[in-house]
């Protein structure tokens, strides 16, 4: 889910390819970056890596079907995989989850996002902030992290929690392998190094080519290191997964939560890499894509999916310009699942555990989180309250945490706005703020005030104290609401400026309201009864035609 992906330099493409030999290159060069990606997804999930062959060919046919985007790439994603994973652990502890669940995941996350595709609810996919976003990703990071350094270290793992992992690493790690440590951090230094200097480069899998052939040259295996071995090859089995209702109950909120993800996740990648210039993403339509996605995963008996931020830069920035590329790396892929389980019984575990590893460096976004904390601390402490959640807390709640924070922001930064009196800027028909090197002048008998922010029930009161607060000091015989700040008015804060209209109207003082610009915000007056209180003789398009038009020494209205 980052938010600040770079656009792809196309002139960096060879000149004189077509558009089929710029996706050629392309889906080669997606292939050779997906093969060792979704291995270690798998493998992070702790599935046989071939599932995450069979997630990426199911995830590439349902989003080049369905979905919108021409460059986006989808499959197993590890962002999503630690949250299912750890919500299935905790179904399964209580007994409710059978055998296939991640299957029946997948299938109920694509039956979600069609149904939110159809809906339109591409809406929902802003509903969490950038800190809040960027706090999940580190707290993921730590997750990926913590649980493949056994694998780095060439020993046994442990726990559940994340203490427990943390303990039983500990513990052992004067058992560490060196063979197993160097070729875990020369797979991650080989891949920081390409992605730096040449980035074009398939990093992960010559770290992978290299690990593998130095494990069966000096038999590291006979030294500990720990190999896949051969593995099952063989067409997926396409077939619905067996449930019940029970089932269904466990991990329908799991489903609706990984699909929440997956839509936010979408929607950054739809948004950092547009068809065309200046083409507008197809939001809704990405969303049935990957719900196509999803459910052909599930029936191969695979697992959720996701996009892929890094993947589908790659295809961009390898000229890719269709789902041609997607649809070839995916041939590849589906080959080497169904015959060369053989080719990969040497690759070492740790060469796997440095790819999640670098992957964990690449979503934590130090320099965001910096940049942040310089600018606004406050926002700083969502992403440390998000990650500090994600990291102790069982994952899918500290989703849910992150989500709930993000909301709880956005009401706070609403409540946050007061009613404002303004000025008339000398010799203009200008209203505004006093401050700021501008004087303002007041008009006798006459309170122009504004509230800069939707009139919604979370600041319903602050609007109405603070508006009496002002009436009560300056004792106006004609209020004027400034309303072209106000976005929206729902019937809570419409129930608050009745009473404010009343209560002026006790007190002797008339009320007009100016410059309401938002059709719904007009539209909310009028159904609410609003504008038929004061009149529609005291609404008027700018303050000024306000004060022509009414007698500001007695109002009108009285």
């Amino acid at each position: 889910m980052p938010q600040d992906l770079d656009k792809a330099d196309r002139s960096t493409v060879a000149t004189g390819a077509g558009p089929l030999g710029r996706d050629l290159l392309a889906g080669l060069t997606l292939a050779a970056i997906t093969i060792p990606e979704q291995m270690a997804t798998a493998q992070l999930g702790g599935f046989a890596p071939q599932l995450g062959f069979f997630a990426f060919v199911a995830a590439t046919l349902g989003f080049a079907a369905f979905g919108a985007s021409r460059v986006l790439t989808a499959g197993a994603d590890s962002t999503i995989t630690p949250i299912f994973v750890s919500g299935l652990a905790a179904l399964a502890a209580s007994g409710a989850i059978p055998p296939g669940a991640a299957a029946l995941l997948a299938l109920l996350v694509g039956i979600a996002l069609l149904i939110a595709g159809g809906l339109r609810l591409g809406w929902i996919a802003d509903l969490l902030s950038v800190p809040v976003l960027t706090g999940f990703l580190a707290g993921i990071a730590v997750h990926i992290a913590v649980s493949q350094l056994p694998g780095l270290l060439g020993i046994p793992g442990g726990g559940h929690h994340i203490a427990g992992q943390v303990q039983a690493i500990w513990s052992r790690i004067g058992d560490a392998n060196p063979f197993a440590l160097a070729i875990g951090l020369f797979t991650l230094a080989t891949m920081n190094l390409c992605e730096r200097l040449a980035p074009r480069l398939p990093g992960a899998l010559i770290a992978l080519a290299a690990a593998t052939a130095a494990v069966a040259l000096f038999g590291l295996a006979a030294r500990g290191v720990a190999v896949l071995g051969v593995l099952p090859s063989g067409w997926p089995a396409l077939a619905w997964p067996r449930f019940d209702w029970a089932d269904l109950r466990g991990l329908v909120p799991l489903a609706l939560l990984l699909a929440l993800v997956v839509m936010m996740q979408t929607a950054t990648v739809s948004r950092s890499f547009p068809d065309g210039e200046g083409a507008e993403p197809r939001i809704d339509r990405d969303f049935v894509g990957l719900g196509a996605g999803n459910l052909l995963s599930g029936l191969a008996g695979a697992f959720p999916v996701n996009a892929s931020p890094p993947r589908t830069a790659v295809v961009v920035e390898s000229g890719g310009a269709s789902q041609r590329a997607a649809l070839l790396a995916a041939a590849m892929v589906l080959v080497l699942a169904v015959a060369g389980g053989s080719l990969l019984a040497q690759v070492p575990v740790a060469a796997l555990a440095g790819v999640l590893l670098f992957i964990a460096q690449r979503i934590f976004r130090l320099r965001q989180i910096r940049a942040i904390a310089r600018q606004s601390p406050a926002e700083f402490a969502l992403i440390a309250l998000t990650a500090v959640a994600i990291i102790w807390l069982p994952i899918e709640t500290g989703v849910a945490i992150g989500i709930a924070l993000s909301l709880l922001h956005g009401v706070w930064m609403t409540t946050r706005s007061r009613p404002l009196e303004l000025g008339r800027l000398p010799g203009t028909t200008i209203w505004w703020p006093p401050g700021d090197g501008y004087a303002t002048q007041n008009e006798a008998g006459v309170l122009v005030a504004a509230f800069q922010a939707p009139l919604l029930f979370a600041n319903a009161e602050s609007f109405r104290h603070g508006m009496m607060e002002l009436i009560a000091q300056r004792r106006p015989a004609l209020f004027v609401l400034e309303a072209g700040g106000i976005a929206a008015v729902d019937y809570t804060a419409a129930q608050a400026l009745l009473s404010l209209i009343r209560d002026c109207r006790e007190g002797g003082t008339a009320v007009a309201i100016a410059r309401v610009e938002s059709v719904r915000a007009l539209e909310a007056l009028r159904r609410f009864g609003v504008i038929a209180e004061i009149g529609e003789d005291h609404l008027f398009h700018s303050v000024e035609e306000a004060l022509r038009t009414l007698d500001q020494h007695s109002g009108g209205r009285s």
